[in-house]
């Protein structure tokens, strides 16, 4: 499966290529701040350019933001191709999660764009998230094959489960329990049983949760 990233347009002149990349890191900034929900109006302004000229490059917030979340997307593929063939398949799989987990928390309110996108083909997010869930599930059957993860589930119900955790982790009041609600989940995803502490710990990427 390839990626569904798409490049800033080749032929775009210099300056042009230097005023997008200009444009696209305000957004950035003002939307790790904001949320995903950021006044486009505000990051033209911020910018420089006019809402007509940040509407050419991103016809619709969920446009933007499939650009932003782009090397995200490019190398949470990577890793679950890489760990197809790796490791254990339970531990390939909990290590995937707790990368999807941290990449869509980096823009809060991000799981309500990608759980719309799912249902919607003609959104801009629409095949980013589906090639995200397409691997996520591959990893799901492996472990399953492997009798380590619950047949019941399928990789739509995983996603569900994550994005849900990704939810969690945007609320204030919620974010202290998010890792031991990861942790929760997972022990249901293997059949009811709780991951070791030990495993646990050393699949847990610093600074995540």
């Amino acid at each position: 499966m390839r990626s569904p990233s798409k490049a800033a347009p080749p032929a775009m002149r210099a300056d042009a290529r230097k005023n997008y990349e200009h444009l696209l890191a305000v957004a950035r900034k003002i939307v790790l701040k904001e949320g995903v929900d950021a006044s486009l109006r505000d990051i033209a302004r911020k910018a420089g350019v006019g809402l007509g000229t940040l509407y050419r490059h991103f016809p619709t917030r969920e446009a933007l933001l499939e650009t932003l979340l782009r090397t995200e997307w490019d190398e949470l593929i990577a890793k679950a191709r890489a760990l197809e063939g790796a490791g254990a398949p339970d531990e390939a799989l909990v290590s995937w999660l707790r990368d999807f987990v941290a990449a869509v928390r980096t823009y809060r309110g991000v799981v309500t764009s990608m759980t719309s996108a799912f249902a919607d083909e003609t959104s801009a997010l629409h095949a980013s998230c589906a090639a995200i869930r397409a691997v996520c599930n591959q990893l799901l059957v492996r472990a399953q094959t492997e009798g380590t993860a619950r047949n019941d589930l399928d990789g739509t119900d995983l996603f569900a489960l994550v994005g849900a955790l990704a939810w969690i982790g945007d609320q204030p009041a919620l974010a202290s329990r998010a890792g031991a609600l990861f942790d929760v989940v997972m022990g249901a995803v293997f059949d009811g049983r709780a991951l070791p502490p030990k495993k646990t710990a050393q699949l847990r990427p610093a600074g995540v949760f």
